[in-house]
């Protein structure tokens, strides 16, 4: 409506006031509801021309959309494992920091393996005491089977120089002989039960203990699991979870927790595809939602989305008919306010309606520009004020239409 008005202006008009001072037509007698197209034809073509390619021009180069939304991400209150719950710490809408507890499932598990890796730590070392002292006992030993050695090498020596002098039998000497070398091999044995006993102190027993020592900490991993806590600060949503419910990390979960700062940095829009080659990260955009009205929200284009989210392709065990993603996608921008606290009031979840702006600054800076590209350039970026001031209609205009003309 507003660019008809403003083509009229400049068509309509001034042929009317041709048609009425230059050839002296009067509305009413020459110029009548049945001779207007006649009489005006060329300034009501004109007009019709002007705010088509007006209108073309404005959506163009000042894109609007109203799929505009404050999204946010919620966190899924799971813990890591099925069980059920022993003990709630938190309510339904209960505000919570990171780290506080939300709920414990029922441990008794965990807690028996936590147990027997302490009873096994304690064997251990138990083992390890009476180890030791199975080492002073093979000292004895070696000790023992040392002076034994010796006697029946001074026994055998001995009889060996009274073989000599045929004082004693040759198999009595024979018999010393091989008692020597038994006692030898208790010796290499005591000192080899020493030396296995020693390993098993140095070696064995810890590399146990420390086997046991890494199963309890398991088990305290799996026992600390039971209890699942708030990875952020935020608000626990849909939380009915009771003591006795069965939790599965499938298909029932405990709730959904909303952080706090979700949805309250940026807006993201859906432009047509059309405005792909128009809309560029920096430009200047407004926006008015629905959660803050009669409110007008500067903003600026952080990001443009390189892709079109409805043409991409999954691989099923199926053939994807192209005739399938016909419908088109939407160019995803996402905006920023243009001032800190720009969205404060905005709740997250809103719906919005948006406009972004060209702006040929930095073209029309370039002293080398024509002078018809000059001309077009300023059009362009002056014809955004038709935009802006349709939003601020919008943004008078929406609480209007949600509270009396949709029923509310």
């Amino acid at each position: 409506m507003f660019e008809l008005i403003l083509c009229s202006m400049l068509t309509i008009f001034p042929d009317y006031l041709f048609r009425r001072y230059g050839q002296g037509k009067r509305i009413g007698i020459d110029i009548t509801l049945y001779t207007m197209w006649y009489e005006l034809r060329w300034g009501i073509s004109a007009c019709l021309l002007l705010t088509v390619s007006l209108i073309t021009m404005i959506f163009y180069f000042h894109p609007s959309t109203k799929s505009v939304t404050a999204i946010f991400r919620t966190v899924t209150i799971l813990p890591e494992s099925v069980g059920r719950v022993d003990e709630v710490y938190v309510g339904l809408n209960q505000k919570v920091a990171a780290g506080d507890p939300l709920f414990r499932l029922d441990g008794a598990q965990q807690e028996a393996a936590i147990e027997t890796a302490r009873r096994q730590i304690a064997e251990l070392d138990a083992e390890m005491t009476v180890t030791k002292t199975e080492l002073i006992t093979a000292d004895a030993q070696i000790s023992e089977a040392q002076s034994a050695l010796q006697t029946a090498i001074d026994e055998y020596e001995m009889k060996a120089q009274l073989l000599k002098t045929d004082a004693v039998a040759r198999r009595e000497v024979e018999r010393l002989e091989t008692t020597v070398e038994g006692r030898k091999s208790a010796v290499a044995a005591t000192i080899a039960t020493k030396a296995t006993l020693e390993t098993k102190i140095a070696t064995l027993l810890p590399a146990q203990k420390a086997s046991a020592e890494a199963a309890l900490a398991q088990a305290q991993v799996e026992l600390d699991k039971t209890t699942v806590h708030a990875g952020i600060a935020g608000t626990v949503q849909q939380f009915t979870l009771r003591v006795g419910d069965v939790v599965n990390t499938m298909i029932r979960p405990a709730g959904i927790l909303v952080p706090e700062q979700a949805g309250r940095g940026n807006l993201i829009a859906g432009f047509g595809q059309i405005e792909a080659q128009v809309m560029k990260p920096g430009m200047i955009a407004e926006a008015t939602c629905i959660g803050k009205p009669f409110t007008i929200i500067p903003l600026v284009v952080t990001e443009v989305q390189d892709v079109i989210a409805a043409g991409q392709l999954r691989p099923t065990d199926q053939l994807i008919d192209v005739q399938q993603m016909a419908q088109p996608g939407t160019l995803t921008v996402f905006l920023q306010p243009l001032f800190p606290g720009g969205l404060d009031g905005v709740p997250p979840g809103s719906s919005c309606i948006a406009n972004a702006y060209t702006n040929n600054h930095d073209a029309l800076a370039d002293p080398n520009i024509g002078t018809l590209k000059w001309v077009y350039l300023h059009v362009v970026d002056t014809v955004g004020l038709v935009h802006a001031m349709i939003l601020r209609m919008q943004a008078m205009l929406l609480p209007v239409q949600t509270l009396v003309f949709n029923g509310h």
